[in-house]
């Protein structure tokens, strides 16, 4: 199937057909972690947001690469692993291994490249070079190096703001030394405070990169000067993005990335039933592991695709139960069936489930497919339609086990202080109850184990199956 997908390209704000450079090999760049801390569910937003586009794009006949990086040098990565008293290297390692332990667990494909800025350091520097030898970039008195924003006459229309409506951006410092105060930092010169692994030689003095031309270098490496999509948060889009391409195309004299993808906020509902943006000031803060204690990673995916990539994810206990409720609803229906092999686009239900994915990953539309094919073969039994639904389903990352170990997920060896094995014997009990006549017992021993946290369900023959509450 090759796909008539539309994207909302953010640069021209209004979807578009997607028309590859090159349709043996679709080049897409995401923005990723910058690696001083546990990721939280923003970043699992992003990962699983352009992890769904990467897995469309494949399912739809496109051979894709599929570059996300890793910002392991800036200024709290400094400022952390010196609190620490540990190296940077020391320090990013292990939060680069946390973060692929959260990403593995949310069912999140690797990237076919992963590249950490530390290594890309002299790509920088030449793309510096390349920008001062055109006059588009400066060094300043402090021994920093600017990009001079205004030498970019299409600055701004990314964020679609004119050079004066625009203001420097969180991680750009407003510095004295600027010819404006709206030019950013490409290569920061060294503190004598910092620590030695964070320094670097260059023609223009010892230092080390700024964030922003990151992107540039290792994009412009890995994925040629132009290539087909650049995502990454809606955060992001402005400075960031907006000041990536200004270094890229100023730097090659091409175009950059052609689409350009943003995925929306991450809000937290308060006690009143309002929402407010997650952040560590107001004590809403969640990394994916903290998450990841209470909730099964799968119904946190789930969670996150049921909303349209573009549009506001709010996050409550009440939202997550009520996608643990119904990505149970779908487990029952497949049951312990194996995916269909190979999927028919031109099924009635596989071609509404393309037309939603293809219009800008509408997943909520996408989604309600795979209920109708589930309450379909719950009323007929169709076990060839379940199969269909497991594969639709494993498109989006989802229903890749049995019923059985998703119902049985996460329980360990415990649920209410019990193991399986004394569940087991409870079931036993009530079935021998049931044949007894004794109705009364057999409740009691329903609701005891309901307490405990055990949801039964009896299934035609008498047999009896049971799930976490």
């Amino acid at each position: 199937m090759k796909s008539s997908l539309q994207i909302y390209n953010s640069i021209l704000r209004k979807k578009q057909a997607f028309l590859p450079l090159d349709p043996r090999n679709v080049r897409m760049y995401v923005c990723g972690m910058t690696v001083y801390d546990y990721c939280h569910l923003g970043h699992a937003r992003v990962m699983v947001v352009f992890d769904l586009l990467k897995r469309w794009l494949r399912a739809s006949g496109y051979p894709v690469t599929y570059v996300r990086n890793i910002t392991d040098i800036d200024d709290k990565i400094i400022r952390r692993a010196v609190e620490n008293g540990e190296s940077i290297r020391s320090l990013t390692d292990r939060f680069i291994a946390a973060m692929h332990e959260d990403a593995d667990a949310l069912g999140i494909e690797r990237p076919d490249h992963e590249p950490r800025a530390t290594d890309y350091v002299a790509e920088m520097q030449e793309m510096i070079q390349t920008l001062m030898n055109k006059r588009l970039a400066y060094r300043d008195n402090s021994g920093d190096v600017n990009f001079a924003v205004r030498s970019f006459p299409e600055y701004g229309r990314l964020s679609g703001k004119s050079l004066d409506e625009l203001r420097a951006g969180e991680r750009v410092g407003v510095s004295d030394n600027k010819n404006d105060p709206l030019d950013f930092v490409l290569w920061k010169s060294a503190k004598s405070e910092e620590p030695e692994d964070a320094k670097w030689d260059s023609d223009f003095g010892v230092g080390r990169p700024g964030w922003h031309i990151e992107c540039s270098a290792m994009s412009c490496k890995l994925l040629g000067n132009t290539f087909d999509i650049h995502g990454g948060g809606a955060d992001l889009q402005f400075p960031h993005h907006e000041n990536e391409i200004a270094q890229s195309v100023g730097a090659t004299g091409e175009s950059f990335a052609q689409y350009w993808m943003h995925n929306g906020f991450v809000r937290v509902e308060t006690n009143n039933g309002q929402s407010e943006k997650m952040s560590k000031s107001l004590n809403n803060f969640f990394t994916i592991r903290d998450i990841l204690k209470v909730y099964d990673a799968e119904v946190v995916r789930f969670f996150i695709l049921r909303a349209q990539y573009r549009s506001q994810l709010t996050y409550s206990e009440a939202h997550v139960q009520d996608a643990k409720s119904a990505l149970d609803r779908l487990y029952t229906a497949v049951g312990e069936v194996q995916a269909d092999e190979k999927l028919d686009w031109n099924h009635d239900f596989e071609a509404r489930f393309a037309e939603a994915m293809n219009d800008d990953m509408n997943t909520p539309i996408a989604v309600s497919v795979l209920f109708e094919m589930a309450n379909e073969v719950n009323r007929t039994g169709d076990s060839g339609l379940a199969a269909r639904l497991k594969a639709l389903a494993q498109v989006l990352g989802l229903l890749g086990r049995t019923a059985q170990a998703f119902h049985h997920a996460g329980v360990g060896e415990q649920v209410g202080g019990i193991d399986e094995a004394a569940i087991q014997t409870l079931i036993d009990a009530r079935t021998q109850a049931k044949t007894d006549r004794d109705f009364a017992k057999a409740d009691a021993i329903r609701q005891q184990l309901l307490d405990l946290g055990v949801v039964l369900e009896d299934k035609r023959g008498g047999a009896t199956e049971w799930r976490r509450a």
